[in-house]
């Protein structure tokens, strides 16, 4: 090993350039690929790239079907950008803010042959990413002399298509006693994941058997409801709540897995609630945005549990996909303790639509 980046080092710069509206360049399966995220573009960028030639704006599936364009790869749409496209139409298909207001935006022409395995590893990248899942995407022959000239992040396709897919290791790098309301004895656990993402935390409550099943919470961020105390969802009731058992009982952990909005950030997390002010409900609000009902990762939980030496569990949730995802890491759930908390007027109709499309046990 030298002192040059290695892949989790590249992708990691990768998804910052991206949040800057600097492109990348991504190779393999015979192309070679610049790759823009279409929220995060400017105007003189954008322009200098649609004077080398043609672009593309890269949709997910989801998108593709709001915009009535025909995604001929399934879960991606290539949509070819017509002379004459600016950014403005651009970021306007990225972002279904004005969807209502403007509903007519095509006909849109998309592609239909050729390898569009980059185009699939550019939209997990910008989602890891956290913005919008588009991007503008062009062909080009040089990619090597680009990247050295331009001095841009150069991405071998094939070999990171399949590490992006892979959970990166998390590392315990400290832990410290912080008494809390609901339990004095409480230590925070801090975990690093090796890919340079998002840190996630581990609040051990007691002395909990390694050996016996341990009362165990994965609660994913919600800065609305667990901070500010919001009434659209049932978060922060269930945060406290979980705490509280824990407290009582004497012993628990409660994982804090940053993947606000169910994984797709806080800031598209916004743009969802402003969709629901619309009439669309939250699954549909994902969808409208390019995303999947739900882009959270469980694995992670259960790497955090298996490093704390704990092999079984009672895991208070409401949410079976929870649960077969422990047992799919290797983690027995023995239990499922059920959490029916914070129910109120403003979030009926989103506890509905969890339990219908979403399989909650509400």
């Amino acid at each position: 090993m030298g002192l040059g980046p290695e892949l989790n080092d590249i992708l990691a710069r990768a998804r910052a350039d991206l949040r800057m509206g600097v492109p990348v360049i991504l190779t393999g399966h015979g192309q070679a690929l610049i790759v823009m995220a279409a929220e995060t573009a400017g105007h003189d960028r954008f322009e200098l790239l649609r004077s080398t030639g043609s672009v593309d704006l890269v949709l997910t599936g989801r998108r593709a079907e709001t915009l009535k364009a025909r995604a001929y790869d399934g879960d991606v749409a290539r949509v070819v950008l017509p002379d004459g496209a600016q950014l403005d139409w651009v970021q306007a298909l990225a972002d279904p803010a004005d969807d209502l207001r403007v509903p007519m935006k095509g006909p849109l022409h998309t592609r239909r042959d050729g390898n569009c395995d980059l185009h699939r590893l550019a939209i997990t990248l910008v989602k890891s990413a956290r913005l919008l899942p588009a991007v503008l995407v062009q062909d080009t022959g040089e990619a090597i002399a680009l990247a050295a000239r331009e001095n841009l992040t150069l991405i071998p396709g094939e070999a990171a298509t399949p590490h992006v897919m892979e959970l990166a290791t998390l590392n315990n790098v400290v832990a410290a006693r912080v008494p809390l309301q609901a339990a004095n004895n409480a230590r925070l656990h801090i975990f690093r994941p090796e890919d340079g993402g998002e840190e996630h935390y581990a609040v051990e409550i007691g002395r909990p058997d390694r050996s016996k099943p341990v009362l165990a919470r994965l609660h994913s961020a919600c800065f609305t409801g667990d901070v500010l105390g919001s009434l659209k969802c049932d978060c922060g009731p269930q945060l406290n709540a979980a705490l509280a058992a824990m407290g009582d009982t004497g012993a628990g952990v409660l994982l804090y897995l940053n993947q606000e909005g169910r994984g797709i950030g806080l800031a598209n997390k916004m743009r969802a609630y402003a969709l629901q002010d619309q009439g669309f409900d939250t699954v549909e609000a994902n969808h409208r945005l390019g995303f999947e009902d739900d882009e959270r990762d469980f694995r992670l939980g259960a790497q955090i549990l298996q490093k704390l030496g704990f092999s079984s569990v009672r895991l208070l949730t409401n949410n079976p996909k929870k649960i077969a995802m422990m047992e799919r890491c290797g983690v027995a759930v023995t239990e499922r303790v059920p959490l029916k908390v914070g129910k109120t007027d403003e979030n009926a109709n989103y506890l509905a639509v969890k339990a219908a499309k979403s399989g909650h046990l509400l």
